[in-house]
């Protein structure tokens, strides 16, 4: 039988996640900023791997956000993009280590990424 329509994506980004992860870890001069794609929103999280914690993260599903109704995914992942930098400057994060988490680096991942970027964070 033939993989259905949706399992071969999802396997197909874990095996990239996979391989991304063995390659790049987080620590506490820089940590990893990490990006999750959904279909409704998106969201990241700054990461230290030595210590297992997480230090910022940033969602479009957060109170903030959802009032910005008729936005399009593309510039809710610029927004969610921002006020992470602008969180993890509140922390004295300022270098990361991107990691795309398996998805392509275009669209809603290279949104966030740039606006990331522009709001401080280096990487």
């Amino acid at each position: 039988m033939s993989e259905s329509g949706v399992l071969k994506p999802k396997r197909g980004r874990a095996r990239r996640r996979k391989s991304v992860r063995k390659k790049i870890s987080g620590t506490a001069e820089r940590p990893r900023l990490v990006v999750f794609r959904a279909n409704r929103g998106m969201s990241c999280q700054v990461i230290d791997d030595d210590l297992g914690v997480t230090l910022v993260s940033a969602s479009s599903m957060e109170k903030q956000f959802r009032s910005a109704k008729g936005t399009s995914k593309t510039d809710m992942a610029k927004l969610v993009g921002e006020a992470c930098a602008k969180r993890a400057a509140e922390k004295g994060v300022t270098k990361v280590v991107f990691d795309r988490g398996g998805y392509k680096y275009h669209g809603r991942v290279k949104a966030l990424a740039d606006a990331a970027r522009e709001n401080g964070l280096v990487f």
